[in-house]
């Protein structure tokens, strides 16, 4: 049995502003194949199919179009719910769907009851755990509130019911957390709220192979313990992520043999930096005309009409910084540094009136700089006294 392990496909995401749609198409078609050639019994995907809980039509239509034509092929897929899923909209038409090998797995009332698939004399429990909040599973479960003890119950339920299959060639196990050790991307939408704290990997001991899901970066926990990683790229912090996922082969007696599978299909991000003339003229740069690119410009003082002379030369131009060269070692480079070393209102409000203008104020502004402040500083004494 060959198994195909993804997760996180954010469909409907954006890149700061730019649609993304034309991208995930074109990596889904690329997905389908690999199916196709590589002749994949079950797609597994961990969690976070849609970037939202209430995705757009023409989203839910691409999800829709994508699993037909995967069942066509004749490949099972199973899915869970991840953070961003709205698990009953996900979930819709679940029993229905199960008669076509397409298992959706979005209630926390079937955590114990797995996926069974079976093909070719071999036959595979899947226990597929939907994103768990932990106040609300924790509380229905009896455990403590957090994503340890709420995924730790729900991996010892599915054990039980584990020892009482039968002729079980392999087990695996689906999650979305963030397991101890593991490496984030930016682009993950924090679980941690209240320290509800990480995952330890042997919560996951007892089953053949775990499919994780919520971070980005495709990467091994142990050797039966890996997160796929997002389909594309969704922040800078991805930049030098080569996406993909773990192919699984099943033997009768049940081992396994992993490899990696890279997609073709990416979002090309840059981080360029320099004068603007150096960006504008730099020969080197022109490769990057297509690239979601992320400028910083390092002139001092600050350049005017940057932005409107780079859409000339990038195309898309997803953040623009301005970051002089210092201009000494002991002054800060940045203005957020800067006002960072401050903790006086008045000296943090005129270096800010300062860093928009590029210019110094007078000493007649300065005085009424100074005056604003302390007649905020007196109403608020007077509200809080």
């Amino acid at each position: 049995m060959r198994i195909l392990h993804t997760s996180d496909w954010h469909l409907g995401r954006s890149f700061h502003g730019f649609s993304l749609e034309e991208h995930t198409q074109e990596l889904l078609k690329e997905l389908i194949d690999t199916i196709r050639t590589e002749s994949i019994d079950v797609l597994l995907i961990s969690g976070d199919v849609y970037d939202q809980a209430q995705p757009r039509v023409n989203t839910v239509k691409m999800l829709s179009q994508t699993l037909e034509t995967i069942n066509a092929l004749g490949c099972a897929i199973v899915i869970s719910s991840g953070n961003h899923d709205s698990s009953i909209r996900l979930g819709f038409g679940t029993k229905i769907l199960e008669r076509s090998e397409v298992y959706m797995r979005t209630s926390i009332d079937n955590i114990d009851q797995p996926v069974i698939i079976e093909r070719d004399n071999q036959k595979v429990a899947i226990y597929a755990i939907p994103y768990l909040e932990p106040r609300s599973a924790g509380a229905r479960f009896e455990v403590e509130p957090t994503h340890a003890h709420v995924l730790e119950y729900a991996s010892k339920q599915a054990q039980k019911n584990l020892q009482k299959q039968q002729n079980i060639t392999a087990s695996i196990m689906m999650a979305h957390c963030f397991v101890t050790s593991a490496e984030p991307s930016e682009s993950e939408r924090n679980i941690h709220v209240g320290g509800l704290g990480t995952v330890g990997a042997q919560t996951f001991e007892g089953f053949s192979y775990t499919a994780l899901g919520h971070l980005h970066r495709p990467q091994k926990i142990t050797d039966t313990i890996r997160y796929s990683g997002s389909l594309l790229a969704y922040s800078y912090s991805e930049e030098k992520h080569r996406k993909g996922a773990w192919i699984l082969d099943i033997t009768d007696d049940g081992a396994l043999n992993i490899q990696e599978h890279h997609w073709r299909t990416t979002v090309n991000l840059k981080t360029l930096r320099g004068t603007l003339h150096e960006l504008l003229n730099n020969p080197e740069y022109s490769a990057y005309y297509e690239h979601y690119c992320r400028i910083y410009i390092t002139d001092t003082p600050r350049p005017t009409g940057a932005l409107e002379q780079l859409r000339q030369k990038y195309q898309s131009i997803a953040e623009l910084h301005f970051e002089p060269e210092q201009r000494s070692e002991t002054e800060p480079k940045t203005y957020r540094e800067r006002i960072k070393k401050s903790h006086d209102v008045v000296a943090t409000c005129t270096e800010f009136f300062e860093h928009v203008r590029q210019n110094p104020l007078t000493e007649t502004e300065k005085t009424y700089v100074n005056g604003i402040v302390q007649q905020a500083q007196r109403e608020l004494e007077a509200k809080e006294g």
